[in-house]
């Protein structure tokens, strides 16, 4: 890869891990969209854990931190360090399939193909 797109990479990266590390801490507190609406209505009681809950970042801050600023910071950027490693290997494993197919494929056939 050319080290152009790696510098696009790196600096995406690091804007990321700055917003969720310390831009996270001042995210808004009130209920997103879905809660408001059953608040509004009054089936907010009927809600229902879901399978994550139990998870030690639940809650968009990490249990067991005494600080709150720090708790939410570094649940941000363990959220996005784990979507940087499922991306790249979502993307290796597609490259990987698509070179795989290409394998006997060469120039010259290319341009026999092409005309």
């Amino acid at each position: 890869m050319r080290r152009s797109i790696w510098i696009v990479i790196g600096v995406g990266l690091a804007v990321a891990l700055v917003a969720a590390g310390f831009l996270s801490y001042y995210a808004s507190s009130a209920p997103d969209g879905l809660e408001k609406v059953a608040e509004d209505h009054g089936f907010i009681d009927t809600a229902q854990d879901s399978a994550m809950a139990s998870l030690p970042t639940a809650g968009y801050a990490i249990e067991g931190l005494g600080n709150d600023r720090l708790s939410s910071g570094l649940a941000g950027v363990l959220g996005v360090l784990v979507m940087i490693v499922v991306g790249f290997g979502l993307f290796w494993l597609l490259g990987r399939g698509r070179r795989s197919g290409q394998a006997g494929v060469s120039a010259d056939d290319h341009a026999q193909v092409g005309g």
